[in-house]
């Protein structure tokens, strides 16, 4: 079976490497000449890709071509001068994805769609989302649009991404005064993410929403305090004069629909 990866990033190249070890062939994208060498080199067929709100760069027709699946896993860029609107990439892409007739989408989003409260709140995939910030707004915009289009898409609402390289405790240590000492962490790691995307494609769950959240939940003081000492870091200084916020990000329905175990 051929999937196609539309995002080579920190998840989508590593993600991609895993299927070709299960036997998959896999086309890949990149919007950096450099990289396309180390897609190659993992033995991705990769394809010089970029979307704007204006269009898309690159041979998209080919990289849908004969695949079963397509996985989109690009990051809404929002922030900075060349900050461009999501929903249009999207809306962009589906005339492809439909004329390349796959029938198999899943959609990379984030746990931003929902919004934040002082009670804590448990959500789950059938809260209502209701973003407060632009991307959180965007994804949510995107989510709606393949969901509308002809073909099935599985939406995967992951938390905050964590990995050995990617240590969200790095740009709090040593800082002081930090609000929200008392809101609950959404987190999952990258091995996480990687085998539930897994575990959906084994179980053809498609048409689904999905949170990829793992079912750890300890408050932000307690979870950086010990990761920054786990790390040898200065430890962040938490302040409790103002009231904390947040919410609970279940991700039962992976475990009970899917039967995946968090490994990490």
């Amino acid at each position: 079976m051929q999937i196609s990866i539309l995002g080579c990033g920190w998840l989508g190249l590593p993600l991609a490497q895993s299927l070709i070890n299960k036997g998959f062939l896999v086309n890949g994208s990149t919007t950096s000449t450099e990289k396309t060498e180390v897609l190659k080199a993992t033995g991705i067929h990769p394809f010089l890709i970029s979307l704007s709100a204006n269009g898309i760069d690159g041979d998209m027709d080919s990289f849908l071509r004969e695949s079963e699946i397509l996985i989109i896993d690009i990051p809404p860029k929002l922030r900075g001068e060349n900050s461009e609107s999501f929903t249009d990439k999207i809306k962009n892409l589906i005339p492809y994805i439909e004329a390349a007739e796959i029938q198999k989408v899943m959609f990379v989003s984030s746990t931003a769609v929902y919004a934040d409260d002082i009670s804590h709140s448990t959500v789950t995939e059938d809260t209502t989302p209701n973003p407060e910030t632009e991307s959180g707004r965007q994804l949510l915009e995107a989510e709606t649009l393949l969901a509308n289009a002809r073909f099935k898409t599985t939406v995967l609402r992951f938390g905050g991404l964590v990995g050995e390289d990617r240590q969200p405790v790095k740009y709090l240590a040593g800082k002081e005064n930090l609000e929200n000492p008392d809101g609950p962490v959404n987190l999952i790691h990258l091995e996480d993410c990687i085998g539930i995307i897994q575990k959906i494609i084994e179980k053809e769950s498609w048409g689904e929403i999905f949170n990829g959240v793992a079912p750890y939940h300890p408050t932000r003081e307690e979870h950086y305090t010990k990761k920054a000492a786990a790390l040898g870091l200065a430890l962040p200084v938490f302040s409790h004069e103002k009231p904390s916020f947040g919410k609970t990000v279940s991700g039962d329905k992976v475990e009970k629909i899917l039967g995946y175990v968090f490994d990490v």
